[in-house]
């Protein structure tokens, strides 16, 4: 006997049909009064259903229109070779990685002079009072929000690369730019997590409720110091990212059979 209450049955039916394809991305689910037959419950214990799966992000609802599966078009990011410059690029890492996967890239910028965080002040290395040079990303891929990326640069290292203050995109990629300069970046150390959005983040990234980011803080290095700390926030249910550890001769072989 299934001891769930209703509206969790009908949520779990729903969502295998959804994760099945009985019901795949942009198709239309039976209407509220279809669904109450079918499940033999009220209409408020299918709509409570319902609603367990618009907060999981699977579905949305048009207003008159009933309930709809969302489109997940996931964009998979190489973050091995994400800013690596012995690899091809048009432009910066963004634009190289989302033009080759066939998709369209935009992005606005902000560039500030912001007081480090506790957070930034320890992954740079610098004294919690100073200030640090933020440029700020908003990215879209085919024209849907992707991530948003808050770069910060010590303010010792924008009087050798003036450019990091300079307002607008620098099109090489910062990573390119620092190098021709002699600050070239020989590693970096990558945390990566997940929570909840803040109200700012699901608005820029266009979140359903339910819907979690995926964090994606990235500290690089010159031969000395560190020399960046780059927060990515991803959508979560939009991207996956992956790592090359190692030798790989093996698995790049046989994606070209």
């Amino acid at each position: 006997m299934n001891k769930q209450p209703k509206y969790r049955q009908v949520a779990d039916a729903l969502r295998r049909e959804i994760d099945s394809g009985v019901y795949p991305p942009g198709s239309r689910l039976p209407s509220e009064s279809e669904l109450s037959s079918r499940f033999e419950a009220s209409r408020n214990t299918v709509r409570s259903g319902l609603n367990t799966l618009v907060s999981e992000g699977l579905i949305f609802s048009s207003q008159g229109l009933g309930y709809e599966v969302r489109k997940h078009e996931v964009f998979e990011l190489n973050a091995s070779r994400f800013e690596n410059l012995t690899f091809p690029q048009n432009g910066d890492a963004y634009n190289t990685d989302v033009t080759n996967a066939g998709r369209q890239p935009t992005q606005t910028f902000r560039v500030e002079v912001t007081p480090a965080s506790e957070y930034v002040a320890e992954r740079l290395k610098v004294d919690g009072a100073s200030t640090a040079v933020l440029r700020f990303c908003h990215r879209f891929v085919d024209d849907v929000p992707w991530s948003t990326q808050a770069t910060y640069y010590p303010g010792w290292l924008v009087k050798d690369a003036p450019r990091l203050a300079e307002p607008g995109d620098i099109a090489e990629g910062t990573t390119r730019y620092l190098a021709g300069l002699g600050i070239e970046q020989i590693g970096y150390f990558d945390e990566i997590a997940a929570r909840m959005p803040t109200p700012d983040e699901a608005r820029l990234l266009n979140i359903g409720a339910g819907v979690p980011v995926l964090l994606w803080t990235r500290t690089g290095y010159s031969g000395d110091r560190p020399i960046r700390c780059t927060i990515t926030t991803f959508r979560g249910d939009l991207n996956r990212m992956n790592y090359e550890i190692g030798t790989l001769a093996v698995r790049q072989g046989g994606e070209s059979q």
